[in-house]
């Protein structure tokens, strides 16, 4: 694939998880979970200008390099605390790099490594999109079955109710035969205009194209459970290949 456009991916992992501890840089199947996603970046790199990870942590800063990525600054204390957006953590990321190059990008790619499952293709597919179709950025999604807005409920005066719409309708059919489809961010795939995070202060835009990504891929590390999970999915490949 031919790119026309100048893309910056940044691999964001803090220190410090809370739900996990040393969550980015917790071995699955022997590996860092961050290496994950440095993998998948290295192997598109074809298609970015530059991979960066974005740190505020020693351990997970030596363990990016180890895997071939580079970590061209310390993310600042008042960027790394759990209650910091990931939107002004992209922008430090984007004018660092940006000065340090005297050049401007037109796109950035997140990558978090707390989505070790995307493939390579994730990436090239997300990319192709913004090749052909007009929009402010591409996020990555999967389709919802369990957690269907027509299957939540909520607890009203001690009676349990629908969550959205009339309590008096019941969803009683199959739940791959629920209209309208609907879809969760995973969490793998973020692909914005820059100006529409640096000058529109947004991670999305308005004009948001959805790609859409399989179960097996679309597991995101925010508990032990999740690690578990995603270790699993990982064997399982090994064993059949």
């Amino acid at each position: 694939m031919k790119i026309s456009r100048k893309i910056l991916a940044v691999i964001t992992a803090r220190g410090g998880s809370k739900g996990v501890p040393n969550k980015n840089i917790r071995l699955i199947d022997g590996k860092p979970l961050i290496s994950y996603t440095i993998e998948v970046a290295l192997a598109s790199q074809d298609l970015l200008h530059r991979i960066i990870v974005s740190t505020d942590d020693t351990d997970i800063a030596e363990v990016a390099r180890n895997s071939g990525v580079e970590v061209p600054f310390m993310r600042p204390s008042e960027l790394s605390t759990d209650k910091i957006p990931t939107l002004p953590v992209l922008q430090h990321a984007i004018h660092f790099v940006e000065n340090q190059e005297s050049t401007e990008y037109d796109w950035v790619l997140l990558l978090q490594p707390t989505s070790p499952l995307r493939a390579i293709s994730d990436v090239y597919a997300s990319i192709d999109i913004i090749e052909n179709i007009q929009c402010d950025s591409v996020i990555s999604v999967e389709r919802i079955f369990a957690h269907h807005p027509k299957l939540m409920k909520k607890i009203k005066d001690d009676r349990l109710v629908p969550y959205l719409g009339d309590p008096t309708l019941h969803w009683e059919g199959r739940r791959q035969d629920l209209r309208p489809e609907a879809y969760l961010r995973n969490g793998a795939i973020y692909l914005t205009r820059r100006d529409v995070i640096v000058r529109e202060n947004s991670l999305y835009g308005n004009h948001i194209h959805p790609y859409v990504m399989p179960p097996e891929r679309s597991v995101s590390i925010d508990s032990e459970l999740d690690l578990l999970a995603a270790q699993q999915i990982i064997q399982n490949r090994l064993e059949k290949n």
